[in-house]
C-alpha cells in the first residue's frame, strides 16, 4: 500500500515547516519544537481522573500520570513514552492514553522518566524499571487492578522490552508486553532501516543519533537491557503486543523481535498498520487509523487479562 492521503499531507507540511534534524540543533532546541505534538495528539477523552504525583526514583523523584477511566478499571498498565530516550513529554499522550484507557478498562500510569543525553543509559531504564516496582508495591494504596502490564512506544518500547526482560529475570510475573513500533537492537542494516532510511518522518540517520545519544559508546550494545533483542534467551517472557508501520525504519525491529519471541515460545500478536509512518499511534488529530490501532491494542490487552 502507498502512504495513506493523510500522512502523505503531514509530511509535505512537516517537510515545509523546516524544523532542523536532530543532529543539527542543540537538544533544547529540539525539545522546544516537540511542544507542537500536542497539537497533532487530538482530544482528551472523558475519564473518571487523571492525576499528576512524583514517586520516588533511583536518583529523583519521578513525575507520573495516572488515567483512570471512566468504566471500572480492571487492569493497570505502566507506560513509557517515546521520544529516542531524548525528547517528548507527558502531555504529548494525554488523548492517546486517555482514549486505549478507556478501550481498555486500564487504569495507566505513564511516567515521565530522566532523559538522554544528560542522562544516558542505564538512568531511563532504571526509572522506568524503578516505576513498575512502585506500581506493584502501591497498587492496593493505589486501588490498581493486580493484572499488571508494560507498554511503550518507540524509545518507550524500548523500554517496556527491557523492564519485561528484568522483571522476568526477577520473578516479577506481567500480564503482558504492548511493544509499539519499537527499537530494540543498534543494528541499522536491516531491511527497513534500508527501506524506509528517509522521506517518512523518522529517519535511519536520526535512529543513529538517538542511539548514541542513549548509550554514548559501544559498552552497551549487547546488553538486553539496552539492546532486547540480544537478550541470550526470550523464553518465560511475558505475552506481547506489537504494532508496526509500514514505512518506518523500525518495522524489522518489531517483526524480528516477534519472530525471537514466537521462537521461544512466546505468546505474540502482531499487527502491521499499512500506509503509516513511526508515530501515526500517537497522532489522532493526523490520522483516523490512530484511533483503529488503540482500539484493536485494547481488544488485544483485554484477551490477555480477562
Amino acid at each position: 500500500m502507498t502512504l495513506a492521503p493523510e500522512i502523505k499531507a503531514f509530511l509535505e507540511a512537516s517537510a515545509a515547516a523546516g524544523l532542523p534534524q536532530v543532529w543539527e540543533a542543540p537538544v533544547e532546541v529540539l525539545r522546544r519544537n516537540t511542544q507542537g505534538r500536542v497539537a497533532l495528539a487530538g482530544k482528551i477523552e472523558p475519564l473518571a481522573t487523571i492525576e499528576n504525583r512524583f514517586i520516588p526514583g533511583p536518583t529523583c523523584d519521578l513525575p507520573i500520570r495516572i488515567y483512570r477511566p471512566a468504566t471500572n478499571s480492571q487492569r493497570t498498565i505502566v507506560y513509557f513514552h517515546g521520544g529516542g530516550w531524548v525528547l517528548n513529554f507527558l502531555d504529548i499522550y494525554d488523548a492517546s492514553l486517555s482514549r486505549l484507557a478507556n478501550q481498555s478498562n486500564a487504569t495507566i500510569v505513564s511516567v515521565n522518566y530522566q532523559k538522554a543525553p544528560e542522562h544516558p543509559y542505564p538512568t531511563p531504564f532504571d526509572d522506568c524499571y524503578s516505576t513498575l516496582e512502585w506500581v506493584i508495591s502501591h497498587k492496593n494504596d493505589l486501588a490498581l487492578p493486580s493484572a499488571i502490564g508494560v507498554a511503550g512506544d518507540s524509545a518507550g518500547a524500548n523500554l517496556a522490552a527491557a523492564v519485561a526482560l528484568k522483571a522476568r529475570d526477577h520473578q516479577i510475573e506481567l500480564a503482558f508486553q504492548f511493544l509499539i513500533y519499537p527499537c530494540l537492537d543498534r543494528n541499522f542494516s536491516t531491511e527497513s532501516y534500508r527501506a524506509n532510511a528517509t522521506g517518512y518522518g523518522l529517519s535511519t540517520q536520526a535512529m543513529q543519533w538517538f542511539w548514541e545519544q542513549y548509550l554514548q559508546g559501544n559498552a552497551h550494545d549487547d546488553d538486553p537491557y539496552a539492546a532486547p533483542q540480544r537478550a541470550q534467551s526470550f523464553a518465560g517472557l511475558a505475552p506481547a503486543i506489537i504494532i508496526t508501520a509500514q514505512y518506518d525504519p523500525l518495522l524489522s525491529d518489531g517483526e524480528n523481535y516477534l519472530a525471537a519471541l514466537k521462537d521461544a515460545g512466546v505468546s505474540a500478536t502482531y499487527q502491521k498498520f499499512d500506509g503509516m509512518i513511526h508515530g501515526f499511534f500517537t497522532n489522532l488529530a493526523v490520522t483516523p487509523t490512530a484511533t483503529t490501532a488503540i482500539d484493536w491494542s485494547a481488544q488485544e490487552i483485554i484477551k490477555l487479562t480477562q
